[in-house]
């Protein structure tokens, strides 16, 4: 087991963008807070011999609606249940108007080591846009303060927003290389179903997402980070050496990983299971000892079509070796065959023995990957 994610069910408002599972009601916290302990001691015998856990992760949702003594509590319950490595990485995704410096300095205190803050953007008429929490004075200040007691911080960033221009996401990108973070993690926005977002275009009071205009904030995203000793080590992620996401790396090199909270996805190499998906039922379940989830058997080719998403979206690739080893020699010559026309263009490249994605074709690796999937191999 590489590391624990817990996902935290609650923001203080809806971000327009958002498809992930959270409330914004708090009635339920304390319930909420027991359950994921709960859960936390129902599945540590879930693998037959003791692994050690590498990082703990808390995600949401907004983790940093919970004060650092709740954090703690759960933090405390896994140390109690689990194998936990000598220096563990451990995570909190953290809203810039919940850091205040008494908040900052309270985290510094308790196990947390590695800060993950939610910015988005530097300017106001973007994060009200998108409904953000926080506005841009307390952007800068949190990232003021934060950067005076961690030195593991990473911060989100959103490109491809309507109506950005070049300039003005130059300086977004500026703003967080004056402060020194060692790692930016950045998305397009994207248009999710059964988020505010879609029904805010069809309206006309937000502009359509225009890709072109996405593409070029990232080509300049990565041009002027790897100009600053970024490494682009994942499609969305760069970090300085020695400050890439432990927790986000096991995921992509396919280690086991435990979820615990209401929509948590776990991964034990053989299946994947998530957690439902609504506060109560899971509360209500893990009241009475019982997990509220889906489990899924993997089959050869999914674990395949899993493997050639992570890997053409890093760093390290796709290694055909492996695919000989895990999969077969038929998915190898499947994988070759497909990827001829994208090695044409230019889009992929075979360095010795492994499958990696050029400059060129970064900004469209998951189309890519999509496009040498396989349904099934006879």
């Amino acid at each position: 087991m590489s590391g624990i994610y817990i996902h935290i069910p609650f923001c203080k408002k809806a971000c327009h963008y958002c498809d992930f599972h959270f409330s914004t009601s708090m009635k339920k916290k304390n319930e909420m807070i027991a359950a994921l302990c709960n859960e936390i001691r129902l599945r540590k015998s879930e693998t037959s011999t003791p692994q050690t856990i590498k990082t703990i992760y808390f995600g949401g949702g907004t983790p940093t609606v919970l004060s650092v003594e709740e954090l703690q509590h759960i933090i405390d319950v896994i140390y109690s249940h689990y194998d936990i490595t000598e220096d563990p990485e451990i995570t909190i995704e953290a809203n810039p108007d919940d850091l205040t410096k008494e908040k900052i300095e309270s985290l510094a205190r308790s196990s947390v080591n590695r800060l993950s803050i939610g910015i988005q953007s530097f300017f106001e008429e973007d994060l009200s846009m998108m409904n953000r929490a926080h506005n841009a004075k307390e952007a800068l200040q949190c990232l003021s303060l934060a950067t005076k007691y961690f030195e593991n911080i990473s911060i989100d960033l959103i490109y491809g927003i309507p109506n950005m221009s070049i300039e003005h996401w130059k300086r977004n990108i500026q703003f967080a290389l004056d402060f020194g973070i060692p790692h930016i993690s950045c998305y397009a926005l994207t248009v999710e179903p059964n988020t505010a977002l879609p029904k805010l275009i069809e309206k006309g009071k937000i502009p359509a997402i225009d890709d072109d205009l996405a593409q070029q904030h990232f080509e300049i995203l990565v041009k002027t980070l790897e100009n600053k000793g970024f490494e682009h080590y994942e499609l969305s992620n760069f970090g300085k050496s020695g400050y890439f996401s432990k927790n986000n790396t096991a995921y992509w090199q396919g280690k086991h990983y435990l979820g615990i909270g209401p929509s948590a996805h776990s991964y034990n190499g053989k299946q994947r299971s998530w957690n439902i998906n609504n506060n109560i039922k899971y509360i209500n379940a893990i009241q009475q000892n019982e997990l509220p989830r889906e489990i899924e058997d993997l089959t050869t080719t999914d674990a395949y079509n899993e493997y050639i998403m992570t890997g053409l979206r890093t760093i390290w690739g796709v290694s055909l070796q492996k695919i000989e080893q895990n999969f077969g020699q038929k998915y190898k010559e499947y994988l070759l065959q497909h990827a001829q026309k994208h090695i044409k263009e230019h889009l992929l490249f075979l360095d010795n023995d492994t499958l990696l994605v050029t400059k060129k074709g970064k900004f469209l690796s998951d189309g890519i990957a999509s496009d040498l999937f396989l349904l099934n191999l006879k």
